[in-house]
């Protein structure tokens, strides 16, 4: 019973009004004849194949599952899924922002933004497939050598082959320093091959029936490596070797010997995978692993976000809609509907926070993670390596907001508008809880949002004696000078202007404090993530703002609704940040006062 309408204007908006990525665009040669029309005739085409295929897979996809042939280790996806992703690969959409030099099409990081978000609005579970080989694929083109090039990215560009990364083991999780899988060379160094063994676990996509190969990067030690992170190598690790001549050979040993069992995502075959033996190549440099990966893994983290704003948006959609349709009491201030025995309950005051907070969360992530896209177009693409350096490290400041703000706004946001259904969302046929049980992952997965936060706060700003933090905090303070003067800007411009002032404060105090203590850190982390949410958000609000106050006389509705979510998302969702605030500064001797035996 649920339904997907792509936020096209709301895109359009974002991209052509508040960023002006035309003309961004064009200072960057790869992308100098990109217009306006073409953008959106693309991510038209992208709604429609995500409200068209992908959508209509959702339910049946989480109440189907996958199917694992543990005589054959083969695991069967849902009904639908491969037919899917066949169409998908017609359409060209694996290649959408990869390179020409291997099939790609060359379009912005942007563009590609938009169909992500709205493909895991449409099916989350299906998009993690291609997703996840866009990551591989990224991985490969920047660390790959020349021969893994030639024989790996064409594929992978086409969405012909599907990717993994394969790093979790069962007794390390998060810390990767302690993951046991070894790497023995074959034959001398000039053979370049590796045997892997060892056993993985949660690997998403990683056994299906989509492609013809699966293409599994994996961590693993090599012989008398060091101990720790320091000792990871990466390996390719196809699931059909693949000869001389780019055609498929002999099935190599690594296979799924279970399916996890879980919450939700229940449509992408999430696997535990055995390594007997493997053939391998090494990717990068001998104990450089986890420096490779990382481009896979940044990719992967704001993947999550755009995941995370995928389902925001359609659950958001779908309460606004029943919201309208159910009728219960009466308005508090008098029938609102008296032709009908109760009104919609769109009139009760906290279903419509609820739905508004959903809908705040949705807008503000759109702004930020089509932001932070053109930010790594500029870093891939932009001539002058001083703008392409300054690109790099707002990327890098703000992609652990990205996956872990954006991931609990969701939650927050899919569990409100379960909420708004009542009883109803609580069942499955009217799709609501799967958008709950879905969203609960992902703060989970690709780096807890705990392990964001301590990375935020203690690599991204206090590692830098907080450089990158001050670059995006001169945009906020430019914008709140040029806008200070202006009367109608005074409800946005000021408690930006009050909350930029205060994380400064909050910055430095916490800085000072890890010097003495750097539990202070773990105890302030989370909470300071969350501050800088907001900041980041305050201030596309605000420049939101600006422009739909400039609209405000032109009759557009669309306008009116964006100063509305805006003047709701200062009003009662940036006060969040006081009382995160002091949290923040209470500091770390309540979490350890206790003795561990008390508890």
């Amino acid at each position: 019973m649920a339904t997907y309408t792509p936020p096209l204007r709301d895109m359009q908006f974002v991209m052509h009004e508040l960023l002006g990525v035309t003309d961004e665009l064009r200072a960057m040669p790869a992308h100098a004849e990109m217009d306006a029309d073409t953008i959106n005739a693309v991510v038209e085409e992208a709604g429609k194949f995500a409200a068209e295929i992908a959508f209509p897979l959702n339910i049946s996809g989480d109440a189907e599952g996958c199917a694992l042939d543990h005589t054959t280790h083969e695991v069967r996806p849902p009904k639908g899924f491969k037919e899917a992703y066949a169409k998908y690969v017609e359409g060209g959409w694996p290649a959408l922002s990869c390179d020409p030099a291997y099939g790609g099409q060359g379009l912005p990081i942007t563009v590609n933004q938009c169909l992500y978000e709205m493909l895991n609005s449409a099916n989350q579970a299906w998009t993690m497939y291609p997703g996840l080989t866009h990551g591989a694929y990224e991985c490969l083109h920047a660390h790959g050598t020349p021969e893994q090039k030639a024989a790996y990215l064409a594929k992978l560009t086409s969405g012909e082959w599907t990717g993994t990364m394969c790093l979790t083991e069962s007794h390390c999780g998060t810390d990767l320093g302690l993951l046991r899988t070894k790497a023995e060379p074959v034959g001398g160094a000039a053979d370049g091959r590796y045997r892997i063994t060892g056993a993985k676990i949660f690997i998403s996509s990683g056994e299906h029936d989509l492609a013809a190969n699966i293409v599994h990067l994996v961590l693993a030690r090599l012989p008398e490596a060091p101990l720790g992170s320091k000792g990871i190598s990466l390996f390719v690790v196809p699931k059909f070797l693949v000869n001389a001549d780019g055609s498929l050979g002999a099935r190599n040993p690594i296979f799924c010997t279970g399916l996890e069992h879980k919450m939700g995502i229940h449509g992408n075959a999430t696997c535990q995978i055995s390594l007997d033996g493997a053939e391998g190549t090494l990717v990068g440099q001998p104990h450089k692993g986890l420096a490779a990966m990382f481009v896979m893994m940044n990719a992967a983290r704001l993947g999550v976000g755009m995941q995370s704003l995928g389902l925001t948006e359609v659950a958001y959609q779908n309460a606004v809609a029943y919201a309208k349709d159910r009728v219960q009491m009466r308005s508090l201030t008098g029938p609102k509907a008296p032709e009908k025995p109760a009104d919609p309950i769109i009139v009760h005051a906290d279903v419509r926070k609820m739905l508004l907070t959903a809908r705040a969360y949705a807008e503000g992530g759109r702004m930020l993670s089509l932001y932070t896209a053109l930010l790594i177009d500029r870093e891939l693409s932009h001539p002058d390596e001083t703008v392409r350096q300054e690109a790099a490290d707002q990327v890098a400041l703000l992609t652990p907001i990205v996956k872990a703000f954006l991931t609990d706004n969701a939650w927050l946001a899919t569990s409100h508008c379960m909420q708004v259904y009542g009883g109803h969302g609580y069942v499955k046929e009217w799709g609501m809880e799967q958008y709950v049980r879905d969203a609960r992952i992902n703060m989970i997965y690709e780096g807890t949002n705990t392990i964001q936060s301590l990375d935020l706060l203690g690599r991204k700003v206090l590692g830098d004696n907080g450089a990158k933090l001050k670059k995006f905090g001169r945009l906020i303070a430019e914008f709140v000078e040029d806008e200070g003067v202006d009367e109608a800007m005074q409800e946005f411009v000021n408690p930006l202007a009050d909350l930029g002032d205060k994380v400064t404060k909050l910055t430095t105090e916490l800085g000072m404090k890890a010097f003495a203590n750097a539990d202070e850190v773990g105890a302030a982390a989370v909470d300071y993530l969350r501050v800088v949410g907001h900041l980041v958000f305050a201030y596309f609000f605000a420049r939101a703002a600006k422009i739909a106050l400039a609209q405000r006389d032109s009759g557009d509705p669309f306008y009116a609704a964006k100063l509305a979510t805006a003047r709701f998302y200062f009003a009662k969702l940036l006060p969040e940040t006081a009382g995160l605030i002091r949290s923040a500064r209470a500091g770390s001797k309540v979490l350890f006062e206790m003795d561990e035996a008390l508890f």
